[in-house]
């Protein structure tokens, strides 16, 4: 059974924090609000605790999962970053975007698309997703809480039980959040290309 539990959505209670780093380190697998949607997460080292997020989702190996950073010195750890690209990641983190870009080294080749050697990268602009990763002190992977055959992300702490009790492992209940995804922004080519429009603006990638 999830437990859930009420964090504050302005100033996370460190203790309630300590557990959830406790749980994803266990190999849990996590309900998390962020400035977007509510994000199913897991530790990146966690082959088990991966699957089971895919097999929730129905997705397969092909689908980019989101590695969420602490803030830009991160994305550049786990991507590879040109300057051009260094400059709009700059001027648009945190915030709800994911960016496509070619992982490093240091990501387990299991997270990274099949072929492309790709993988999403963000940093949210919500106290909770934040304070969490700074009590993790590393990435976590995650992916849009959006079940098989419905049309939005679940945006309830109690609706995500009621769906999810028996699939994870803690849900961090910080209230209602968005029901529109990340805008999904490709840099791996020549020129910024739009993935999937969602909470983030397009201007400042000359899209709008």
């Amino acid at each position: 059974m999830a437990r859930l539990v009420n964090i504050h959505p302005d100033s996370p209670q460190a203790r309630l924090l300590v557990q959830a780093a406790e749980f994803i380190r266990d190999g849990g697998v996590v309900a998390l609000p962020t400035d977007s949607c509510y994000a199913l997460g897991c530790h990146l080292g966690d082959k088990e605790a991966l699957d089971r997020i895919r097999q929730i989702r129905q997705i397969d190996d092909r689908h980019h999962l989101t590695l969420m950073v602490r803030d830009l010195s991160e994305i550049a750890h786990f991507a590879r970053v040109d300057n051009a690209q260094y400059r709009l990641l700059k001027a648009t983190t945190p915030g709800s975007y994911t960016f496509i870009l070619e992982g490093t080294k240091e990501l387990p080749r299991r997270v990274l698309h099949p072929k492309r050697k790709t993988i999403g990268l963000r940093v949210p602009d919500h106290p909770v997703a934040l304070a969490l990763l700074e009590e993790l002190n590393e990435p976590l992977l995650t992916t849009t809480l959006q079940l098989p055959g419905d049309e939005q992300p679940l945006t309830e702490g109690w609706e995500i039980q009621d769906r999810l009790d028996d699939h994870l492992e803690l849900i961090l209940d910080a209230g209602a959040c968005s029901t529109v995804p990340t805008t999904i922004i490709d840099l791996t080519g020549s020129a910024p290309e739009l993935v999937r429009a969602g909470r983030g603006a397009l201007a400042p990638f000359g899209l709008d």
